[in-house]
């Protein structure tokens, strides 16, 4: 069973910006909660592979995504290898003038079995839900 997670927001930061703080995949850990690792893999200006671990009390997990990168504008996300039979999701950064943006995050994820839905859906799906107040708030502390 597939879950889908649409989310977006307005923000007075230029789309740049939020591009940039959503790409800085190892600076993860430093303000979601949840993340206890996150490694960049490989890195191009169009492509970047990041290993990103989830934890909570006992439970950790990690997964391995490669993102297609379109500079100041998106950013594509697809399973690589982790607990999902599929994860693609797409963060999009829309410019509304110069000092202000629309991000939006449209995520797809589909567990690899019951097991893994029972013991890991709980916590992925309240960081799925969050992601992008998160990085308001990330945006907020580092832009003013």
């Amino acid at each position: 069973m597939t879950t889908h997670i649409q989310r977006s927001a307005l923000l007075p930061y230029p789309a740049r910006a939020l591009y940039d703080l959503v790409n800085d995949v190892a600076r993860y850990p430093e303000f979601l909660p949840w993340c206890s690792i996150a490694e960049v893999l490989e890195s191009t200006p169009e492509h970047m592979r990041a290993s990103v671990g989830v934890a909570k009390g006992g439970l950790s997990q990690h997964f391995v995504t490669r993102n297609t990168l379109v500079p100041g504008q998106s950013i594509e996300m697809n399973l690589e290898e982790g607990p999902f039979n599929q994860l693609h999701g797409v963060w999009t950064f829309k410019s509304l003038g110069e000092k202000a943006c629309k991000i939006s995050l449209d995520l797809s994820f589909d567990y690899a079995g019951p097991i893994v839905r029972a013991t890991l859906g709980p916590l992925f799906n309240q960081a799925a839900n969050t992601l992008v107040d998160a990085f308001c708030q990330r945006a907020k502390q580092m832009h003013g």
